[in-house]
């Protein structure tokens, strides 16, 4: 099997492969949520950061345009990622 990463040393991605094996479905998706919450916390200190006057509707929208496509934020939301930004 090919590693998972570059960085680590093999037994301990058995350690982390055994570790995964033992959870069930429900514990693994606790943690890819934790995962998501976490990537769109860190994408909305970013885009606060790039635009720290705009309102909190203006955050949500441009951290939306980062996972949906343009068509469908036009369409949904009045946001055209193409003029206004992510």
């Amino acid at each position: 099997m090919q590693p998972l990463a570059e960085d680590t040393p093999p037994e301990i991605e058995r350690i982390i492969i055994e570790g995964y094996r033992r959870m069930s479905a429900a514990e693994k998706l606790a943690i890819m949520d934790d995962l998501i919450k976490s990537a769109h916390l860190l994408a909305l200190s970013e885009i606060r950061r790039q635009h720290p006057h705009a309102s909190e509707r203006e955050w949500q929208l441009r951290a939306a345009a980062r996972r949906i496509e343009p068509e469908l934020m036009r369409k949904a939301f009045g946001w055209d990622p193409d003029v206004k930004g992510y």
